[in-house]
């Protein structure tokens, strides 16, 4: 049982920095962003090409594959959701969530046209392993864990000792009332949606040798990331870490109990399941983030 509670907990780690990307658009932007796991997908193309093409050592290639992912969130922000805000007259969710869909879809396909549908990925960024309650963990799985953490402290310090991160907390908090205090929102909005991405794309980065790099692959850690701010309600930062963590565990005992094929329907079952008897999850929401 202690191989099973490693194994959750270093899957929870990257399922940890998905879901806090997904929940700071959610929080900041009221954007159900349906298309958090292209950036994964282009976290680990970028990782790679950058690793394998170019022999960038493993960390500095994680992190571009993390920079281009800031650069594209950025880039898709300014040219669909900043018009969408313009221009909404009616409901801001849904249209919003139906240009996450469209996103996605246009994502897929154009890597699989330029890429096909090959795999691509690296056998080990750093070669060998560590013994960890009887079991040997890769330094890879450890190295990713590692930098999951790092990156949730370093995001964490961000939002709340910086002015660019309280900002973005303002405006969470009251976009009306930050406008008015001088808070640039457009500029917030740009920002905080590039660093959503920048968050899914460091993981799909860090996990370039565990899962290898293909047009479809943002499509699991979307759903873990969803499973994980549903769990804890959406939109709370607060509770991202424990609710990747618990996401994590959930999926490796329903592998060890009832097979790799019933993962997902166990998480979607307890899901539903929390959404009947706790329509804001298990650790409510008090306030947007």
């Amino acid at each position: 049982m202690i191989n099973i509670l490693i194994s959750g907990v270093l899957r929870g780690g990257m399922y940890m920095l998905i879901a806090l990307g997904l929940a700071l658009v959610y929080g900041v932007m009221g954007i159900p962003n349906f298309a958090h796991g292209e950036y994964y997908l282009f976290g680990a193309y970028a990782t790679y090409f950058l690793v394998a093409k170019l022999g960038i050592s493993p960390i500095l290639g994680i992190l571009g594959g993390a920079v281009f992912g800031f650069i594209m969130g950025c880039i898709i922000e300014k040219l669909t959701f900043s018009p969408l805000r313009k221009r909404n007259t009616g409901d801001w969710v849904m249209n919003a969530f139906m240009i996450g869909a469209g996103i996605q879809l246009i994502i897929q396909n154009g890597v699989q046209y330029l890429f096909t549908a090959n795999y691509y990925g690296v056998q080990q960024l750093f070669p060998g392993g560590v013994k960890i309650g009887g079991i040997t963990v890769s330094y890879d799985r450890f190295v990713a864990f590692a930098i999951a953490i790092i990156a949730l402290a370093a995001f964490w310090t961000f939002l709340n000792k910086t002015k660019t991160g309280i900002s973005i907390l303002a405006v969470a908090d009251d976009e009306v009332g930050a406008m008015l205090m001088g808070v640039n929102i457009k500029r917030i909005y740009t920002l905080t949606y590039g660093l959503s991405a920048m968050l899914a794309a460091l993981a799909g980065g860090a996990l370039i040798s565990m899962t290898p790099a293909y047009p479809l692959m943002g499509t699991a850690p979307n759903l873990a990331a969803w499973f994980t701010v549903i769990l804890v309600g959406v939109g709370n930062l607060s509770a991202v870490a424990v609710g990747g963590l618990m996401v994590g565990i959930i999926e490796v005992l329903a592998v060890y109990f009832f097979g790799a094929q019933w993962q997902n329907v166990v998480s979607l079952g307890i899901i539903i399941l929390i959404l009947i008897f706790k329509p804001n999850g298990l650790f409510g929401r008090k306030s947007k983030v």
